[in-house]
């Protein structure tokens, strides 16, 4: 048959033009994408002859040959695979994906941003043509495995391409590249560089099943008479790929260190297959030290994804949530395209499915984790617990979950931590809350005036001295039927032990110091909501505490450290009708026909308050100079 040219259809053209000039950011992708259709080749023919005894077609050593001619400016691409009959290049290459191009234009129109038409081209298999980014002119032999007469395609680029039969075509389908010169400031590398093609197949198709060959090139002086023997340049050990029994730990660990560029063993290794109507694999690493960066803004996150085993991207954002971002690893999947952007992957339903599932999995193991290794669980706390509980504020669906492999500080132990199904199982008979205390530290907590009653009573507190403790705990409001609440916030009835003075009595003392609450509220003014006698306090004159449903001064200034703009939120004051000064400033109160001083007593016990609890008065100047003159008084 005559060689034949024919002309690329107009909206052909146009689609390989802005192939040539605009899809692409990254050209090293092209071959990422000879090798990937190479590998499918070789895959179809395994196929093909185990379905097909009578193929004639050699499967005995199935393997990509990549050959670079530096003088030539060559690069070839060989399988011998599958390859394609006449008809089948006329009508797969030829034409550029002609039942999509229309559509494939008019959404390439739509798109607002670079990324986004990068993104499309995945959807519409024409990722051949990035070879047109690097190539003046492409050349394809082609013969389909059990057929005796090849073909051979060929185009610049230009809008024509010629088509005719090869007599001599080997087995499967070779691609050549006539290379456009080397230009680095355009990311135009030289792809005859020995060095470049090896760093590209390591980095995209390392795992690919089949062996990437490379016959290295003669050294100068070299009269070539010395055959040299052609290399491998993947690995082809794609762990997630073989069952858990032919892999050693070694392997898993230096597949870790490979992609996190850790030089520590992982803490766990999480395996997972998915198998029916979307098929992927999953090979993920909890690390055993958290990085220095996991809470700054630039932490990159995410695990790579690779599509049958042809690698896509590092840190893929939307296979799990943020909260996770500290899991390292691999996702495999079988129907996803090539070309996916980071957009398509955040609209895509299968992904939304891996990320629930890969979720769902690092928190079970987890889980298992805390019964089966709690020296192993006890690190993974240390070193990823206040990035976990993000969760809790933002991954409602998995609150549950997130919640049974938490674990706290608390005042029952001063050096292991409980869960929340311990301390409910230790709670006193009539208790009927989970009691908490958020704080900068354990021992400023524990020193809280907040703690005297429980301390008193012997009543477990949670401890909790993470930021994110502050956010959390206003999003969680219960455990296994019992309600969270914090023993700085609302009015606290600890009842059910005996020891709550009779109704009458306090009632009594209630009318005894009105006057006083009244007062105190009246001289305080816009800097308190309330004025109460409270029943958390036995030591301490006074302490400060928010209304049930206000935000505490630790979470109003995270918010505004975040650019929130809040308002402040009024405190009500609690005094302690047992206390000495309390007393004394109630007598006082009762005696005395001025009372400018006692003005000032209530100031000072306001601001004592305030010290009490990590603050700092209003007016520190002021409370400084009001102090040092009840001092010189009292000397």
């Amino acid at each position: 048959m005559p060689t034949e040219t024919f002309e690329f259809r107009v909206e052909a053209r146009q689609l390989l033009q802005l192939m040539i000039h605009s899809i692409y950011s990254n050209k090293d992708v092209f071959l990422r994408e000879l090798v990937s259709n190479a590998s499918d080749a070789l895959d179809k023919l395994r196929l093909a002859a185990l379905r097909d005894e009578t193929l004639d077609a050699d499967v005995s050593d199935l393997h990509i040959d990549i050959e670079a001619d530096g003088e030539a400016r060559t690069l070839t691409v060989r399988d011998n695979g599958i390859g394609m009959s006449y008809d089948e290049v006329a009508e797969l290459i030829g034409t550029i994906a002609n039942s999509g191009t229309a559509k494939f234009l008019e959404q390439l129109r739509q798109a607002d941003e670079a990324a986004d038409a990068e993104g499309l081209i995945g959807q519409f298999g024409v990722g051949f043509y990035s070879s047109f980014m690097v190539a003046d002119e492409v050349t394809l032999v082609t013969r389909r495995a059990g057929e005796t007469q090849g073909t051979r395609w060929s185009s610049r680029g230009e809008g024509t391409y010629t088509l005719e039969t090869a007599d001599e075509a080997p087995q499967g389908t070779t691609i050549t590249l006539h290379l456009k010169p080397a230009d680095p400031e355009n990311q135009l590398h030289d792809y005859t560089s020995p060095w470049k093609l090896r760093e590209i197949v390591k980095r995209y198709s390392d795992f690919i099943t089949w062996p990437i060959r490379m016959t290295p090139q003669a050294p100068a002086g070299d009269d070539g008479d010395t055959p040299r023997e052609p290399e491998t340049l993947n690995s082809m050990k794609a762990l997630w790929a073989r069952s858990r029994d032919e892999v050693k730990d070694e392997e898993y660990h230096e597949l870790y260190k490979h992609i996190s560029h850790d030089w520590q063993n992982p803490l766990e290794t999480i395996r997972l297959q998915a198998e029916g109507t979307f098929e992927y694999q999953a090979l993920l690493f909890i690390p055993s030290h958290a990085p220095h960066d996991l809470f700054t803004q630039g932490y990159k996150r995410g695990v790579q994804l690779y599509v049958k085993r042809v690698f896509i991207m590092d840190d893929c954002e939307a296979l799990l949530p943020p909260y996770l971002r500290f899991v390292k690893g691999v996702v495999d999947a079988q129907d996803l395209s090539l070309n996916v952007s980071r957009e398509i992957l955040q609209q895509d339903r299968h992904i939304q499915m891996m990320h629930r599932r890969l979720a769902k999995k690092v928190l079970s193991s987890v889980k298992s984790m805390m019964t089966a290794a709690p020296d192993r669980y006890a690190t993974f706390w240390r070193e990823f617990g206040p990035v976990l509980k993000e969760g809790l504020v933002t991954d409602s669906e998995n609150r549950e979950a997130l919640l049974a492999v938490s674990s706290f500080a608390t005042t029952h132990d001063a050096a292991e931590p409980t869960t929340l199904k311990q301390y409910v199982e230790r709670m006193k008979d009539g208790q009927d809350a989970v009691y908490y205390l958020t704080g900068e530290s354990r021992e400023g907590i524990e020193n809280s005036p907040h703690m005297e009653a429980f301390r008193d009573r012997g009543i477990e507190v949670l401890l909790l001295t993470d930021p994110v403790d502050e956010v959390w705990t206003d999003a969680v409001a219960e455990f296994d039927g019992k309600p969270l609440r914090s023993v700085a916030k609302g009015e606290i009835a600890l009842d059910g032990d005996g020891e709550d003075k009779p109704a009458e009595e306090r009632e009594k003392r209630n009318e005894e110091y009105a006057e006083l609450l009244t007062w105190m509220k009246e001289q305080l003014g816009e800097d308190i909501k309330e004025v109460r006698l409270s029943s958390r306090l036995t030591v301490s004159p006074a302490c400060l505490v928010s209304d049930t449903g206000d935000l505490t001064p630790a979470l109003e200034n995270l918010y505004r450290s975040m650019g929130q703009d809040v308002p402040r939120a009024q405190r009500i004051l609690e005094l302690n009708p047992d206390h000495t000064l309390v007393k004394g400033l109630n007598r006082a109160l009762s005696d005395r026909a001025d009372r400018t001083a006692l003005a000032e007593d209530a100031e000072l016990l306001h601001g004592l308050a305030v010290l009490a609890e990590g603050g700092r008065p209003k007016e520190p100047a002021r409370f400084t100079q009001l102090l040092a003159e009840r001092l010189e008084r009292a000397l």
